[in-house]
């Protein structure tokens, strides 16, 4: 299943059909597009054949398990892997890591955990959906910014922050969705925490070109929106 949205493309192979559509629920409400497999069995073709940004990829699957389908796909690509798994034996995890996958989640999961280390993964490899706004110039490999091209001196929570906004304009974010973002490793926040980091963050922007912290939009009750036109000089 695919949905209309341009996002990055994530092929999920799972073999439960409801923890597939929890997992495709959650993620299309990200913005991803999301097509789901049952078996491994032709599961790294339609990987680079749909073609995927990324594969989540359960380890137990009929006709061919995960451990066979990170292989075959690694044999031919470096698209990034998220294996899960209901084993929890560090060999097990050991020997997903050793066949190419890039990352571990064991049943049961948080939901949102999975999207949190889509995001990351993603982020990490590059996923070709960065948003092309007037002025404003991001490098998620080295965590830098550049607005008019004068260097925004972000931390790394502002900058992830940054990013997660403007790679989804006019999109209304959650706190909570925020929190994820800025905080890879889950840690527990208030929304009032992301409320400081995003003050400060707008006070950077504004130094570097008055009016620009506008483009960080309140939405009463609901969260943040990012409006790229108010980069535009």
């Amino acid at each position: 299943m695919t949905t209309s949205d341009p996002g990055p493309r994530v092929l999920v192979v799972e073999d439960e059909p409801k923890i597939a559509a929890i997992l495709r629920d959650y993620l299309q409400a990200e913005g991803y597009a999301v097509r789901l497999l049952e078996s491994g069995v032709g599961a790294a073709e339609t990987a680079l054949e749909w073609p995927a940004n990324l594969l989540i990829l359960d380890l137990q699957l009929p006709g061919m398990d995960g451990l066979h389908v990170c292989r075959a796909l690694r044999a031919r690509s470096a698209l990034p892997v998220l294996m899960l798994t209901a084993r929890i034996e560090e060999a097990d995890r050991l020997r997903g890591f050793d066949c190419g996958a890039d990352d571990y989640v064991c049943k049961p999961f948080s939901p949102r955990e999975v999207v949190a280390r889509t995001r990351a993964l993603l982020r990490r490899h590059g996923d070709g959906n960065a948003a092309q706004l007037p002025g404003l110039r991001l490098d998620a490999a080295h965590h830098q910014a550049h607005l008019h091209g004068q260097s925004l001196p972000l931390t790394p929570v502002e900058f992830r922050l940054l990013d997660t906004l403007a790679r989804r304009p006019g999109t209304v974010l959650s706190r909570e969705r925020l929190i994820d973002a800025a905080y890879p490793d889950y840690r527990v926040v208030s929304g009032r925490t992301i409320d400081s980091h995003l003050k400060n963050l707008r006070r950077k922007l504004q130094s570097a070109a008055p009016g620009a912290e506008n483009a960080i939009e309140a939405v009463y009750g609901l969260g943040y929106r990012f409006r790229p036109n108010a980069f535009e000089t």
